[in-house]
């Protein structure tokens, strides 16, 4: 479902890159994938949705993204770990 919400970001708004998604190379449809890399895909992208949205609802979107870093800074470290 984030994979759609980005799609329509990147329609409507052509400059989006989400350059750090990307740089992942994980899609929702790949299996051979671990939890762990895709759960920290999902809080990458969601950062990268949230700041995307600071432009319509700064303040939500600003506490958002925050807590989708600190997501993703905590799984980075237990995919580390493992």
């Amino acid at each position: 479902m984030l994979a759609e919400v980005k799609d329509y970001f990147e329609e409507i708004n052509p400059e989006l890159k989400f350059s750090q998604y990307n740089a992942l190379k994980i899609t929702p449809s790949q299996q051979h994938k671990s939890k762990m890399e895709h759960k920290y895909a999902i809080f990458v992208l969601g950062t990268e949705i949230a700041n995307a949205m600071k432009e319509v609802d700064y303040n939500s979107s600003s506490r958002i993204s925050a807590r989708m870093k600190e997501l993703a800074d905590k799984t980075l470290k237990e995919m580390d770990y493992q």
